[in-house]
């Protein structure tokens, strides 16, 4: 029986912060429809364990997303072992919190580096190598409910992923004529180990027990849980095939009905 090809049969992927959780998820399902992928991350030897995992489709590349020379370096690196990049999810981020009066400049200031900066400089690289191959892509940021509205303790992080929403507005505006598309998937509460580190900044501000939190969180959300890192495949499948052409300069959430736009 013959095999039919996947939804991205034939493309290449370059996926940031993809050594774990919804960028390792990402680059499975990517796979798993065909392509081929770059894990990007600053932890290389995390991704060069998780690229063997996954197989002969998939690459190791170092990445630092608040150093311009390693986005350079990754981007040209990527296009040569891959032939070329046809799309970009931008997944690496960091989150933070603390009350307003406790926010300090260096924890505002990595932050932003990493989600907006990180960010913006990467579709910057990206576009730059898909307008000169000529071929178009698809470019797919990852913003947050977070970046819907704000939150008492999670000014900065709100803040960071606003920043995301308004650059993949700005920037699908910009690259669409040179066939580009850039949207963004709004996850929600999402479940794996970056929430030990959310939990752990909740329990020490809010005064709850370890754990508490991503209980209340999960309860709370109207499909009855907290997201999983599989949940989001499908909308970035989606936004990196011809079927999303037509779509540009939106963010989808993806959030079990906790935010409606």
């Amino acid at each position: 029986m013959t095999r039919l090809a996947g939804k991205l049969s034939g493309k290449t992927a370059l996926i940031t912060g993809a050594a774990r959780g919804i960028g390792l998820a990402f680059a499975k399902a990517y796979v798993a429809e065909g392509a081929r992928v770059a894990i990007a991350d600053i932890d290389i030897a995390r991704a060069r364990l998780a690229a063997t995992e996954i197989g002969a489709a998939a690459i190791a590349v170092e990445l630092d997303v608040t150093d311009q020379a390693s986005i350079d370096r990754a981007v040209d690196e990527t296009a040569e072992r891959l032939g070329g990049i046809d799309i970009l999810i931008n997944n690496a981020a960091i989150f933070t919190a603390a009350p307003l009066v406790e926010i300090t400049r260096d924890d505002f200031e990595r932050a932003f580096a990493i989600n907006v900066s990180g960010t913006l400089f990467m579709m910057q690289a990206v576009a730059q190598h898909m307008i000169a191959r000529g071929q178009g892509g698809k470019i797919i940021n990852m913003a947050s409910q977070a970046g819907r509205r704000g939150e008492p303790l999670v000014a900065v992080y709100c803040a960071t992923k606003a920043a995301v929403i308004s650059l993949t507005q700005s920037a699908g505006l910009n690259l669409i004529s040179q066939g580009i598309n850039v949207n963004a998937i709004a996850p929600g509460v999402v479940e794996g180990e970056h929430w030990e580190g959310v939990d752990a900044f909740f329990a020490k501000y809010e005064n709850k027990p370890l754990g508490q939190k991503k209980k209340e969180v999960g309860e709370a959300v109207p499909f009855g849980r907290m997201g999983r890192a599989e949940d989001l495949t499908g909308m970035a499948v989606f936004l990196a095939t011809p079927e999303a052409d037509y779509i540009v300069a939106q963010t989808y959430n993806v959030d079990g009905g906790q935010w409606m736009s």
